[in-house]
C-alpha cells in the first residue's frame, strides 16, 4: 500500500553531504597533535564515524551542528575548519566538564550558551567552560530533556518530572496528575519524555503514564488515550506547518500493553493512522516537523515515514512514504530513528540506533 524506499537516497535528498554512519564503531579519542592550547584534547580529524548511537541533533546560532550520543558525550561539528582543513569535529566528554557521557537533548539559550541534557543532569557551555547542574543544583532524576521557550526560560524534564531554571538553580515545576481509568506506564510514572513550545506559546509535556499536558501559562489541560492518544506514554511531540500537533506514543511495560503509535491533533480532535504499518501498536520515539510541511516519523522495527500534507501531495500519491532499507538489513527489527534535524540551509538528516546511517542532504519538497 505504501511505497518503500531506501533511507535517504538521492531521490529524496539531493546533493547529499554525508555526516555520519551509526555503526558499531566509535572514533578514537586523543589529541590531533597540532591543535592550539584553546582546542580541547579531544578534538578530532574529520571522520564519517561519529558514534554508534546518536540520539540528539541541534544547530546553534553560529551554524555549528551538535550531536548527542550514548557513551561518547556530545560532538560539535564546525562548518569552517578551526586550524587546518578537516579539523572540524570536537568530542566533549566528562573530562572536559560534561555532566554525563549520555547526551540526549541540546538547546541554546538567549545568551548563546549551549545546554546539554544528559542521563545525569544538564551542562551549560559558554564557549569556554562547562558547568554541570545535578541534584545539588536542584535538577533531580535521570534522562534530562530541555527546552528554551520564547521568553528565554529554560525548562527541563526528567524521571522526576519538570523543572524551571531560575538563573542559578532548577526549581520543581509541579504538573497535575490526570485521572486515568486503567493506569499503565513504560518506565517511570510521571517521567517527562518531551517538552516543546507551540506556535501559540503553550508549553507541552509528553509524560510517562499520564499522556500529554498543555500549559498555557495559567492552566493545565490533559490529553490521554480517552481523548485519542495511542497510549498514555508520550515520547515525542511536534507541531507541523499547519499548526497540527503530532504525538509519538510508545508501548507500556507496567503492565505490558501492545499500544503506542502516532496521533495528530488539529485543536479539536485526534486522528490515528491504523492502516499504516508501524504507526499503531508500536513504539514511536521520534516525530519531526519540517518547514516545508512534511513530517518525519520514526517507527521502531519498521523504518522512517515521511508524511506529505495535502497541500503538497500529488493526487496519485499516498501521504505516507516508508523508508526502510539500510546498509545492514539484518538489524531492521531493532531499527529506530533517534534524532532528526533540518538545518538553516534546509539540509535534512537523521540518526538512528541499531545500525542505520545518519546523513545530511537537501530537504525534499515533494
Amino acid at each position: 500500500m505504501f511505497p518503500h524506499r531506501p533511507l535517504f537516497t538521492p531521490v529524496t535528498l539531493v546533493g547529499v553531504l554525508l555526516i555520519a554512519s551509526c555503526n558499531a564503531q566509535t572514533p578514537p579519542k586523543g589529541s590531533t597533535g597540532n591543535a592550539a592550547s584553546t582546542i580541547p584534547a579531544s578534538a578530532q580529524i574529520d571522520t564519517t564515524q561519529l558514534s554508534a548511537y546518536i540520539v540528539a541533533a541541534f544547530e546553534d546560532s553560529k551554524g555549528n551542528l551538535w550531536f548527542g550520543t550514548v557513551g561518547d558525550g556530545v560532538i560539535r561539528y564546525e562548518p569552517k575548519p578551526l586550524i587546518m582543513p578537516g579539523e572540524r569535529l570536537t568530542y566533549f566528554t566528562t573530562a572536559d566538564g560534561l555532566a554525563d557521557m549520555v547526551s540526549c537533548s541540546i538547546v541554546e539559550d538567549k545568551q548563546g550558551n549551549i545546554w546539554i541534557g544528559s542521563h545525569d543532569g544538564a551542562t551549560r557551555y559558554d564557549g569556554t567552560t562547562f558547568t554541570a547542574f545535578k541534584t545539588p543544583e536542584g535538577l533531580r532524576g535521570a534522562g534530562c530533556v530541555l527546552l528554551v521557550d520564547r521568553n528565554g526560560i529554560l525548562w527541563a524534564g526528567t524521571n522526576d518530572g519538570a523543572f524551571r531554571f531560575d538563573g542559578a538553580r532548577f526549581q520543581p515545576f509541579e504538573i497535575p496528575i490526570p485521572m486515568i481509568k486503567e493506569p499503565s506506564h513504560k518506565w517511570v510514572k510521571g517521567k517527562v519524555w518531551e517538552i516543546i513550545e507551540d506556535s501559540k506559546g503553550n508549553i507541552w509535556f509528553g509524560r510517562d503514564g499520564y499522556g500529554a499536558t498543555r500549559y498555557d501559562g495559567k492552566a493545565f489541560t490533559h490529553f490521554t488515550k480517552e481523548d485519542g492518544l495511542c497510549s498514555n506514554n508520550v515520547a515525542s511531540i511536534a507541531e507541523d506547518a499547519d499548526g497540527n500537533l503530532w504525538f509519538g506514543c510508545i508501548t507500556s511495560d507496567f503492565p505490558p500493553i501492545q499500544e503506542g503509535g502516532v496521533a495528530r491533533y488539529d485543536g479539536k480532535s485526534f486522528t490515528r493512522f491504523a492502516d499504516v504499518k508501524g504507526l499503531t501498536a508500536n513504539d514511536v520515539y521520534t516525530v519531526y516537523a519540517m518547514r516545508s510541511g512534511h513530517v518525519w516519523i520514526g517507527a521502531v522495527g519498521v523504518g522512517a515515514y515521511r508524511y506529505t500534507p495535502p497541500s503538497l501531495l500529488r493526487s496519485d500519491r499516498m501521504p505516507f512514504t516508508l523508508f526502510d532499507e539500510t546498509e545492514r538489513p539484518h538489524l531492521i527489527q531493532n531499527f529506530g530513528v533517534q534524532a532528526v534535524l533540518e538545518d538553516s540551509k534546509e539540509r535534512f538528516g537523521s540518526a538512528s540506533a541499531a545500525g542505520c546511517s545518519a546523513s545530511m542532504g537537501r530537504s525534499s519538497r515533494t
